[in-house]
């Protein structure tokens, strides 16, 4: 039989306190800079005023929006309210955790929870493809 202390009830609830708050809001960034040069999707892959979903070399997952035709935009794809992973939804993108929607062009919040935009990736459009700046 395992006998229960006060030091023991203690030290558990201060690594619990530690996991929920791992589990917490994002601490994300205003901008967030992955490889250089790093090729992200095909321009033509996006209709005009819409989104998709990309993988950064990292294996995080980045929004990247055509805002014209010569043009695109992205984003990190994580959530600033709780980290879960938005998904393109037209020209917005949603997050299926807690309902918070972002415009897909701007990252800015269109419907909470969440209450700051999504982190900026710098990108820029070379030879028709979508790279990492």
């Amino acid at each position: 039989m395992t006998t229960v202390t006060r030091r023991t009830v203690l030290a558990a609830g201060a690594v619990g306190a530690g996991t929920v708050a791992a589990c917490g809001s994002s601490s994300s960034t205003s901008r967030v800079t992955p490889q250089p040069n790093a090729q992200l999707v095909k321009l033509d892959d996006i209709e005009v005023g819409r989104c998709v979903s990309a993988k950064l070399p990292d294996g995080r997952t980045a929004i990247v929006s055509r805002p014209t035709s010569d043009t695109a935009v992205a984003f990190s794809a994580t959530c600033t309210h709780m980290g879960c992973t938005v998904a393109p939804a037209g020209s917005e993108l949603h997050c299926p955790c807690h309902g918070s929607k972002y415009n897909a062009l701007t990252g800015a919040v269109i419907h909470g929870p969440a209450s700051r935009p999504l982190a900026k990736l710098g990108v820029r459009v070379a030879n028709g493809e979508v790279v990492t700046s």
